[in-house]
């Protein structure tokens, strides 16, 4: 898996950056509330827009949270697949694998 990003938490949100090849920018992942159960539970921005959503999710063991980040960019391929997970070092890491 390679880190592509590294956030912090502030209250509810996560504020920190994203680094692609094709994309570096700051971004905030934002708690919103849910419309139906599907519904994600964050919203990714960066610059005011929307690039991706994110879901809270368990370790399959059910002891470590982390959340399912989707994010799309008229840049990328297509859209990928992340994890936002807890670091070591106390932050968090916005890590992707194919």
């Amino acid at each position: 898996m390679a880190i592509i990003g590294t956030f912090t938490k502030d209250g509810e949100n996560f504020v920190g950056s994203i680094v692609t090849l094709a994309l570096k920018a700051k971004a905030t992942i934002q708690s919103v509330v849910k419309a139906t159960d599907s519904a994600p539970d964050y919203r990714v921005f960066s610059g005011g827009v929307e690039i991706g959503a994110a879901w809270s999710r368990k370790s399959q063991q059910g002891e470590r949270p982390y959340l399912s980040v989707k994010l799309d960019d008229p840049s990328f391929g297509g859209a990928i697949f992340c994890r936002l997970v807890y670091g070591a070092e106390g932050g968090h890491q916005l890590m992707w694998s194919r």
